[in-house]
């Protein structure tokens, strides 16, 4: 390696490839990508494997040429895998962008028989975690590592393991939600319930069982609001009181749901003329994309891409770009009955909650090609300024 270290060549690689020297660039990314390996730091190897696979991809648009690169990433990341659920602690976090990292590579690389293996083994590992987790009473990481085995399976279509732990993940969201509620921690035991409806749809589809769930999130959300209103925090309340609007939209309860939603836009202005007649501009672009739900949630779309569009002005901001999806989503699923749309916004929420939002934005463009969604989105895409 000479003088010049992994971190160097690296470094020097993103300068010359910014600087539109692309191949000497991807040159020198190679040599520090084989720097790293060599010194025995996987994790960044397969980092650069990773970006050099996907660099390619992009500018070649062939498969084949990437393969290398991503194929080599791939089995670093299995080496890493296999290391963290080898150690006496397992950082989950950890291990969620390893098995991430592993199952986007070969569905890159349309390599469904390597997928399905993997996929169908990380599900394996994330249930014996869950259930070590729970069998030690830390409900919280047993939920977490399920809910990534839940994920896995119904990936590989494996009905009968992903239904198991949709029971598993129903009892323990239950004593979540139930010790919140014991505890006067209202929201979150709300949240807890609004989970807990996904898992019941899991199981019935979008039938009474869900719509009753999603009715007592929403009540929840809704006392919430009123706790937080009770304590001043006007922020709290419109938060609280959008999540209750949708879950209310979710349980077919329309005219309780428009209710809220008039109510909560109403507050909303004031909130963020509030905010901005104190400079504080962050709080007031949030407030926006709140106002910009709200108003979807009851239908008030135009008037909703308005607020939109002076938010992104405000931030540009991924996760915005998902929640709007998510509104739509939502609403559409509510006034159709649509168990599908449902699972889209599972999935979707399910990657917003792990911070990937450049996969939750991929599912959410996908999910709104519907017939009754396409002009919504187009809407959506003149507001972020995207004509297609």
């Amino acid at each position: 390696m000479g003088l010049e270290g992994p971190e160097d060549l690296e470094q020097l690689a993103i300068k010359k490839i910014n600087g539109g020297q692309v191949k000497e660039g991807l040159k020198l990314m190679l040599r520090a990508a084989k720097g790293y390996e060599e010194a025995g730091m996987s994790e960044d190897a397969a980092r650069l494997y990773k970006y050099l696979g996907y660099v390619l991809l992009e500018r070649t648009k062939s498969v084949e040429k990437a393969r290398p690169s991503l194929l080599k990433s791939a089995y670093l990341y299995l080496d890493l895998i296999d290391g963290e659920i080898s150690r006496p602690e397992v950082d989950v976090d950890v291990l969620d962008e390893y098995c991430f990292s592993v199952l986007e590579i070969f569905a890159t690389l349309d390599d469904r028989k390597s997928l399905t293996k993997y996929a169908e083994e990380f599900a394996g590992i994330y249930e014996d975690l869950g259930a070590s987790y729970q069998d030690n009473n830390d409900i919280e990481m047993a939920i977490k590592a399920y809910e990534s085995a839940y994920r896995y399976y119904k990936l590989v279509d494996n009905i009968e393991a992903y239904k198991r732990i949709a029971e598993t993940m129903i009892t323990l969201y239950g004593q979540v939600a139930e010790s919140r509620l014991e505890s006067g921690d209202i929201r979150r035991a709300a949240e807890a319930f609004y989970r807990l409806a996904s898992f019941i749809r899991a199981l019935f589809d979008y039938d009474i069982h869900f719509i009753e769930m999603m009715d007592t999130a929403a009540k929840n959300f809704e006392k919430a609001s009123k706790i937080a209103y009770s304590n001043g925090d006007l922020d709290g309340t419109t938060t609280c009181l959008v999540k209750a609007q949708y879950a209310y939209l979710l349980a077919r309860n329309f005219n309780r749901a428009k209710l809220i939603g008039l109510n909560t836009a109403r507050i909303l202005y004031q909130v963020i003329s509030a905010h901005r007649s104190r400079g504080d501009e962050d709080m007031a672009t949030e407030k926006l994309l709140e106002l910009t739900e709200a108003l979807m949630g009851i239908g008030k779309l135009d008037e909703a891409m308005g607020t939109y569009k002076s938010a992104l002005e405000a931030k540009s901001s991924m996760e915005f770009r998902v929640r709007v999806r998510l509104a739509a989503l939502k609403q559409f699923a509510a006034l159709n009955s649509r168990g599908d749309v449902l699972e889209d916004i599972e999935n979707i929420e399910y990657y917003t909650g792990r911070g990937k939002y450049t996969k939750a934005l991929e599912l959410g463009e996908n999910a709104m090609k519907r017939d009754g969604l396409v002009e919504i989105l187009e809407k959506i895409h003149a507001a972020e300024g995207v004509y297609r």
